[in-house]
């Protein structure tokens, strides 16, 4: 190819532009004042969520307040129904009960009588029991109970298991010698040999 064959190739024919109109500027719009209403809706609004936020953080505590007072009284009622238990113990204790029955004259057979039911026969010495018993219940049990010791007698209020034993004095036989045995003092019962 030659310089002369590419110089006389054609043109790129030139379309025409479409032409821009030119107009003038209008004045800027006057920017709208932000209306007081917003405002007042926007700080009402912030108030509102910060006094829901205040009152639900009080209830809460307030919560967790009465939950502390109802699980302290809660251990309170439990302490007193451990010791309602200890004292209903105390008071069917067979301690008590033979302290109580002795306040009402009750005495303890040497040789107690046993019925059969099988048969309805009495097995045993068939004797009365004597006036005095061999064993004091009140006020000097082998081991003491702790739970009765301050516990009123029900027959004798003004005694306890402890303290004020009924005073009795043993029936003596013909030959001078007591039918039973001296009331326990401490330790083991024996019988008076002489």
């Amino acid at each position: 190819m030659s310089v002369t064959a590419l110089s006389t190739a054609p043109a790129p024919r030139r379309q025409n532009a479409p032409q821009r109109r030119l107009r003038a500027v209008e004045a800027p719009a006057r920017r709208r004042r932000p209306r007081v209403l917003y405002g007042v809706v926007a700080v009402l609004g912030v108030f509102l969520i910060g006094g829901a936020q205040m009152a639900l953080s009080i209830m809460t505590t307030q919560g967790s307040y009465e939950m502390s007072s109802l699980q302290r009284e809660q251990r309170d009622l439990t302490y007193d129904k451990q010791i309602l238990y200890d004292e209903v113990a105390g008071l069917g204790s067979p301690q008590y009960l033979a302290a109580n029955a002795a306040a009402l004259g009750m005495v303890i057979d040497e040789s107690p009588s046993y019925l059969r039911l099988s048969d309805g026969a009495v097995l045993g010495a068939q004797e009365v029991a004597l006036g005095s018993s061999s064993i004091d219940a009140i006020g000097r049990g082998g081991v003491p109970n702790a739970l009765i010791t301050d516990t009123p007698l029900v027959t004798a209020p003004g005694a306890t298991i402890e303290g004020v034993p009924l005073v009795t004095t043993p029936d003596v036989g013909p030959d001078g010698v007591a039918n039973t045995p001296q009331p326990i003092t401490d330790g083991l019962p024996t019988p008076s040999t002489h």
